[in-house]
């Protein structure tokens, strides 16, 4: 059986799914990755009109409407896959866990408290982009990411790791080197664990 799910974890993979929801804007200016047609965040695009029409939940509801977009990029290329329930990516892990991080989400979003004093973020997102800062944000140190190619995404390759935290921590730097568009990366779940 596995170790239940904290909520410093949860919290984590929100970090982790915002930060690359954030960087792959296209519309944004300047653009950052262009992996799906949003700006969402910035004060200057979406995050205004977000700001005029919620208030007080605006920083929340701009990255929860771009993490949405990343979902449904996420839910296209699992689409292409076999057996797509079978995997692990940045936006999907299964149904119990994608219902906690929704639940994790509208806890903090009805907490009062702003997004970048809740969630664990080790890039700005209200700052200008800057692709290497948010590489070496999502690499991690000493460690390059194996994957192989696939029709869709980069399968990561090696033993899964234990936690869902540890996961999308490699899943994300996954995401190196950029590409044109999303590289979809994933864990394919062993039969032992499904």
């Amino acid at each position: 059986m596995s170790n239940p799910i904290l909520n410093d974890e949860l919290d984590e993979l929100l970090a982790i799914q915002f930060m690359v929801a954030w960087a792959g804007e296209g519309l944004s200016e300047p653009r950052r990755l262009d992996w799906w047609s949003t700006d969402l965040v910035d004060e200057a695009g979406g995050g205004d009109f977000f700001a005029r029409l919620l208030p007080k939940t605006h920083r929340w509801t701009a990255l929860e409407t771009v993490r949405k977009a990343a979902i449904q990029a996420d839910a296209l290329a699992r689409s292409r896959m076999a057996s797509p329930d079978d995997v692990r990516t940045l936006f999907f892990w299964g149904f119990d866990l994608n219902e906690r991080l929704g639940e994790q989400l509208a806890r903090h979003k009805h907490g009062g408290e702003d997004p970048i004093d809740v969630l664990p973020f080790s890039v700005d997102l209200y700052a200008p982009f800057d692709a290497q800062a948010f590489t070496e944000a999502i690499r991690i140190p000493g460690k390059e990411q194996k994957y192989k190619i696939t029709p869709a995404g980069r399968e990561l390759t090696g033993k899964l790791p234990d936690s869902p935290a540890l996961q999308s921590r490699h899943l994300a730097a996954a995401l190196i080197p950029f590409g044109d568009q999303y590289p979809a990366p994933f864990f394919r779940i062993p039969d032992r664990e499904r």
